[in-house]
């Protein structure tokens, strides 16, 4: 080999190693990801990463309580969920379906080349009638007036809907799906309970009242003592003393067509009105005295006796009128199925005027304290020296199995003991009363 050729093939050599230990030396310096450490193996020329491992997901506590409970929700998923509704004290509210324009979005135009046509003649574009839908809604009487306030469920917006005072309303109901109004409040001597019925103003599809409306209505005998809606909210059934006998009248809501079904020496009664064929009447309930309870076909104008000798008996029947939820002076929860004629504890304490079923009778949501003090129940609370803090759990009745849904004062910051709980149609919102303020909240449930 001539010495030109040698030089030749020796620099062709160096040139390729050159480029070898070049490529290898720069495809090594590799920029780091997020959260990570990259470097270059030079024994393997393999990229290696370092990483930190990820903890295991935390176990929850075993259940050592004889119900079986599912675990709230994190704080964070449901303090959106738990919105006080009204913005002042109130004295009763209904929840009904409310008729609404559909929000469509716009429709951007697209332009587009005509087609020709061969005709002279122009289509007829007919305009369409805009889209409507039921929505969940709230109507609710203001305490201090009497004026009534609405809102829709999803989308908290607080409007006056009446502007007729009624000053210091005690309690009031609505029936009708809303289009009637019951307010109770003492007369200026202090004494004398008086019970207004309205009928509210009708409302215009598409646009709300402006609150420049007046409620019209007769009123109720004097000194009703107790009354409750039918299940349908198109009769009331109410109770008032003539001498030393109650009297049990049930009414439409126009308070017109009357029919007495009841008649008792006994005087002091709580009411209930589950389903059609039956209203329940509850002695009023002491820690120290047995309870009864008892329920009056309306039709057949029956009286029999389902429960009794229970101290501080107090009772909700379920919309079938097969469960009665009740309670005892300890507020230990049971369920009286009245055909298998036996009862089901629930390992839950609360009472059941904080509780609300389900419209299928297979569930209840109840406002359970979160501690309880000794005292003598139900008196001490209804008498407000006592208080309590709530959380919302819901029963499944088919298996007896107990869910915590929220820690009322944990995601509102305020303490709550929640009265009055009612359900929207589809049981996607829960609605309850706070005892200690009468202010209305809503707790989405989906």
């Amino acid at each position: 080999m001539s010495k030109r050729n040698l030089t030749l093939l020796i620099i062709t050599l160096v040139a390729i190693l050159a480029i070898f230990f070049g490529y290898i030396f720069f495809s090594g310096k590799t920029t780091p990801t997020t959260g990570t450490t990259t470097g270059t193996n030079f024994f393997s020329f393999l990229p290696f990463t370092k990483t930190t491992p990820t903890p295991p997901a935390p176990v929850p506590p075993a259940n050592v309580s004889g119900t079986e409970t599912t675990p709230p929700a994190p704080i964070e998923a449901t303090v959106s969920k738990l919105i006080k509704v009204s913005s002042m004290p109130i004295a009763g509210f209904t929840v009904f379906q409310k008729e609404r324009f559909k929000e469509i979005p716009p429709v951007i135009p697209v332009e587009t080349t005509p087609a020709p046509t061969t005709t002279k003649s122009k289509a007829t574009v007919r305009p369409t009638a805009p889209q409507t839908e039921f929505v969940p809604s709230v109507r609710y009487v203001a305490k201090n007036d009497g004026n009534i306030y609405q809102t829709f469920a999803e989308k908290i917006e607080e409007r006056k809907f009446t502007t007729t005072v009624v000053p210091q309303v005690y309690e009031a109901y609505f029936g009708a799906k809303g289009e009637s109004v019951f307010m109770r409040y003492l007369k200026s001597d202090n004494e004398t309970i008086e019970t207004f019925i309205g009928s509210l103003p009708k409302e215009i599809l598409g646009g709300d009242t402006t609150g420049n409306t007046e409620i019209k209505g007769s009123f109720l005998p004097e000194n009703i003592t107790d009354m409750s809606m039918s299940p349908d909210a198109t009769q009331l059934f109410y109770l008032f003393n003539t001498g030393d006998t109650a009297v049990g009248i049930t009414s439409d809501t126009a308070g017109v067509k009357k029919s007495q079904v009841f008649d008792s020496s006994f005087t002091e009664w709580l009411s209930w009105w589950p389903n059609n064929k039956m209203i329940t009447l509850t002695t009023k309930p002491s820690a120290n005295i047995p309870g009864y309870m008892y329920t009056v076909d309306p039709t057949k104008k029956d009286f029999n006796r389902i429960l009794g000798d229970i101290n501080g008996l107090t009772t909700l029947t379920s919309p079938n009128g097969k469960l009665i939820l009740y309670g005892n002076n300890n507020l230990s929860l049971n369920i009286y199925n009245t055909e298998k004629k036996e009862s089901t504890a629930l390992n839950l304490k609360t009472l059941p005027e904080k509780c609300v079923w389900s419209k299928n009778s297979d569930a209840l949501y109840c406002s359970v304290p979160k501690s309880i003090d000794r005292a003598a129940y139900p008196d001490s609370w209804y008498q407000g020296e006592i208080s309590f803090s709530d959380e919302i759990w819901k029963i499944n009745i088919t298996n007896n199995n107990a869910t915590d849904l929220a820690d009322l004062t944990g995601i509102s910051g305020e303490e709550i003991d929640g009265v009055k709980l009612a359900l929207d149609d589809n049981e996607n919102y829960l609605f309850f009363v706070n005892k200690k303020d009468s202010y209305l909240w809503e707790l989405n449930l989906h």
